[in-house]
C-alpha cells in the first residue's frame, strides 16, 4: 500500500511516499480503507522530533513509527474475530497511528460511525482536534466568559463552537486575518495579539483555554475570574529546536500542583467519537478545512502547516471525490 513514511526527524522533506505492506487486523481491530487524513500538530512534532525532550516517547534517534498519520476517515475493509460493531463496507472516523496511508488498522474501540452530514474529508478532520476542544471545555456553562488563546488553529476553531454551542461568551485570540472566520464560529469578541494583549486589558474570564503555549502562567492565571479554570494544551507548531517547547509551561503547571489549573489529556475513545458525531450531525460542530492535498503532496501539506500557520484544518485526500 502507498503510506507517508519517515526514517529520520527533520524538515518535511524527510517526509516520503513509500510501499509499506498492508496492516493485518488483530482479533479485536478494524482494517479501515482510508479515504481521507487530517494533519495535527502532533504529526508536525513528530515529524521534527521537537521538543526534544519528547523524543523519549516518539524515538530516541528516529520515529518508533514510521507512518505519519493519526485522524482519518474512510470505509471498513476487514474485521477481526472479535469485532462485533462493524462489518465491510461502513463508513467510519477516528485515530489510529499511522493515518497518512491508503490502509490503517485500529482498534474497534477507537473508530465510530462517520456522521453522515460531514464528507469523508470533514469527518477526517474532527477526531484529535475537535477530542481535544470537547476533552478542554467540559464544565463550561451557559453564561460563563470563555477566552480561547489560538482560537483560529485546528482546535481552537472547534472550541469556540463548543464553547459557544454551550451558551457561553467567547473571546478569541488570533491574527487580524482569522477575526471573520472565528466571529462566524460564534466568538463575541476577537483579541488581534499583534495589536493587543489580552492579559493587560483587565478582563476576566471564567475558563481560559490556551492552545499556544507561549505565555506564562502568571499571564494566564491573572486574566481568570475567581473561581476560574485555566486549561492548558500542548500548544501548537512553533519556531523548533527546542528541548522543552509548551512543555516547559506544562511542566511548570504540574509542579505547581494548584487546582485552578488543568493540563488538558485528550485521549481518544469510542464515546467522545460518538458525542462528536451527534454534534456534527446536529450542526452544533462544523469543520472548517482551509486546504486539502494529495497523499503524495503530504510534504508540501506539512510545509503549509509549518509555515502558514494555517487556519483550521489541513486534509489529505487519500480516494479522489471525497
Amino acid at each position: 500500500m502507498r503510506a507517508i513514511v519517515q526514517d529520520r526527524y527533520g524538515p518535511p522533506g524527510v517526509l516520503r511516499l513509500g510501499e509499506e505492506r498492508e496492516p493485518v487486523p488483530g482479533a479485536g481491530d478494524v482494517l479501515v480503507k482510508v479515504y481521507a487524513a487530517s494533519l495535527n500538530a502532533r504529526d508536525w512534532h513528530t515529524m521534527r522530533g521537537d521538543p526534544y525532550l519528547a523524543r523519549l516517547a516518539f524515538g530516541l534517534r528516529r520515529p518508533r513509527i514510521r507512518i505519519r498519520g493519526t485522524d482519518f476517515a474512510g470505509r471498513v475493509e476487514r474485521v477481526g474475530a472479535a469485532v462485533t460493531r462493524f462489518q465491510p463496507g461502513d463508513e467510519v472516523y477516528g485515530e489510529g497511528a499511522g493515518a497518512f496511508a491508503e490502509l490503517v488498522c485500529v482498534p474497534e474501540d477507537l473508530i465510530e460511525r462517520k456522521p453522515g452530514k460531514l464528507t469523508f474529508v470533514e469527518a477526517a478532520a474532527l477526531p484529535l482536534a475537535a477530542n481535544t476542544a470537547l476533552t478542554g471545555l467540559r464544565g463550561l456553562g451557559s453564561g460563563q466568559k470563555v477566552l480561547v488563546n489560538g482560537a483560529s488553529g485546528g482546535v481552537g476553531t472547534f472550541a469556540v463552537q463548543l464553547a459557544r454551542g454551550a451558551g457561553a461568551a467567547v473571546t478569541a485570540v488570533c491574527s487580524a486575518r482569522n477575526a471573520d472566520l472565528v466571529r462566524s464560529l460564534g466568538a463575541g469578541e476577537v483579541i488581534d495579539y499583534a495589536q493587543e494583549d489580552f492579559a493587560a486589558g483587565g478582563r476576566r474570564y471564567d475558563m481560559v483555554l490556551d492552545l499556544v503555549g507561549n505565555r506564562s502562567l502568571a499571564d494566564l492565571r491573572g486574566v481568570l475570574a475567581p473561581g476560574g479554570l485555566l486549561v492548558l494544551s500542548g500548544g501548537g507548531v512553533y519556531e523548533g529546536g527546542s528541548l522543552l517547547g509548551p512543555m516547559k509551561l506544562i511542566i511548570r503547571a504540574r509542579l505547581t500542583a494548584r487546582s485552578r489549573v488543568v493540563v488538558l489529556e485528550a485521549k481518544p475513545s469510542r464515546a467522545n467519537l460518538a458525542a462528536l458525531r451527534e454534534l456534527a450531525e446536529s450542526g452544533t460542530l462544523t469543520p472548517v478545512i482551509d486546504r486539502t492535498y494529495a497523499l503524495e503532496d503530504a510534504a508540501a501539506a506539512m510545509d503549509h502547516l509549518e509555515r502558514e500557520h494555517a487556519r483550521a484544518k489541513i486534509v489529505l485526500t487519500i480516494v479522489d471525490g471525497m
